[in-house]
């Protein structure tokens, strides 16, 4: 009876927050937000068109953490077990990582975090309430086995536009979630790339951009969606709409690693050679100057 036991818990397969079924090691994007994040592109009177751009299509190479903390192939729609009391359409997150992997094959293996839920508001994504909690948890278990965070992607604030005293305080709710988030995470370089927003759900949708226009912290870049074409409700993206965004994200991240790309071997070898050349230089003429007598 033991050896039964003991036979079916080493054959009952390991936890799906324990496994990491992938080879390579995963370039992770964290998917935060709203709506316009978790994506309506296609979605008229709650019902998604079913219709996937190229841009959208699944690759071997792009995974997502499912809501049970396993990696599966990325299919549209991404937040589909996440956003769940929504109906989830197209979203940026399939057009970027393909846009990605199109231009940059040395990211590898890509590796999507959705954690967007539409109709929330800033103060919903403070330190110790649920929804920040939910995506630091999910971050986390992305790293196990294996992978590093490259980017969060960040959509947000249409709901904050409704309130005047919302969108006032935008600015400094916006930069304490960026900030404490990096500190749970322990990654305090942590590119974040935001959306400042193209629609809104109340009167002060310039003042929350200006809020978001204004972010000053390090390694925090913008991307614009305003003037993006908008769904039949003008508040959410269009498929279009969300597919051009996607790209944009894309540009704005392949950019942001090219400018911080560090010196390769050759160059750090030819840097170490000029600094060497440099001191001894200084030396002699220092030697050349002094007086020994």
């Amino acid at each position: 009876m033991l050896f039964l036991l003991l036979f079916s818990f080493l054959a009952s397969p390991l936890p799906a927050k324990c496994q990491n079924p992938l080879p390579q090691k995963l370039s992770i994007f964290i998917l935060a937000g709203q709506s316009n994040m978790a994506g309506r592109g296609g979605v008229f009177n709650d019902t998604w068109d079913g219709v996937i751009p190229p841009q959208c299509q699944p690759n071997p190479s792009i995974f997502r953490l499912s809501q049970d903390l396993a990696w599966v192939v990325a299919r549209e729609p991404l937040h589909s077990d996440i956003d769940v009391t929504k109906v989830n359409g197209i979203g940026p997150g399939m057009a970027f990582a393909n846009a990605v992997l199109t231009r940059d094959q040395g990211i590898g293996t890509v590796g999507l975090v959705p954690c967007a839920i539409g109709g929330t508001n800033i103060s919903e994504w403070e330190k110790g309430r649920s929804l920040y909690e939910q995506l630091v948890r999910r971050a986390k278990m992305a790293l196990q086995g294996g992978g590093a965070y490259a980017a969060m992607l960040w959509y947000q604030g249409e709901s904050d536009t409704v309130s005047r005293e919302n969108a006032e305080s935008y600015k400094g709710r916006l930069e304490r979630f960026f900030t404490d988030l990096r500190y749970d995470l322990q990654a305090p370089s942590l590119p974040i790339f935001q959306v400042a927003l193209a629609s809104g759900e109340g009167p002060h949708i310039n003042m929350v951009r200006e809020a978001q226009l204004g972010i000053d912290l390090p390694n925090v870049h913008l991307v614009d969606a305003k003037g993006l074409p908008l769904g039949p409700d003008c508040v959410h993206l269009s498929t279009a709409g969300q597919v051009r965004l996607g790209e944009k994200l894309a540009d704005a991240f392949l950019q942001s690693i090219t400018v911080s790309t560090p010196l390769s071997s050759n160059a750090k070898d030819a840097y170490t050679k000029i600094s060497s050349f440099v001191v001894q230089w200084f030396l002699i003429v220092l030697c050349t100057n002094l007086d020994f007598r």
